[in-house]
């Protein structure tokens, strides 16, 4: 997304910087706990939702992740548990009214660059509707 050419097809203006990984330079945030809670309570009983976190993030931890959902003060229909990928534990998964919460074992804030086979498997479960 860099390159000159790349730029002009998607008419990028060149005032515009250049595409970078995500880091604490570029980004530049204050923590709001409620900024987005609003949302899953309207989509709560219209739209099936699924958050999801690599568990080794230091950016957004699964531990703050979990305590954020567990604000949501939703029932859970569905322990946490392992789930698999080749015999394999790929991470953990509870399920609320409404919204699956699922960890991805040994990888950061870009699980799916990193888990692709895991990470595959839990985005078709999902909207299979089936078990992680």
């Amino acid at each position: 997304m860099n390159q000159a050419d790349t730029r002009a097809a998607f008419n990028i203006p060149s005032s515009v910087p250049t595409w970078e990984m995500c880091n604490e330079t570029t980004l530049e945030y204050s923590e709001q706990h409620f900024a987005s809670m609003w949302i899953y309570e309207v989509l709560k009983d219209n739209v099936r939702k699924l958050f999801y976190s690599g568990d080794t993030d230091g950016a957004v931890s699964t531990y703050g992740s979990k305590l954020w959902i567990m604000d949501l003060n939703w029932q859970t229909t569905k322990s946490w548990a392992p789930w698999y990928t080749d015999e394999q534990v790929s991470g953990f998964a509870q399920k609320y009214d409404g919204l699956d919460f699922v960890t991805v074992k040994g990888v950061g804030h870009m699980a799916p660059q990193w888990a692709r086979k895991a990470c595959l498997q839990m985005i078709e479960a999902f909207v299979n509707n089936t078990d992680y």
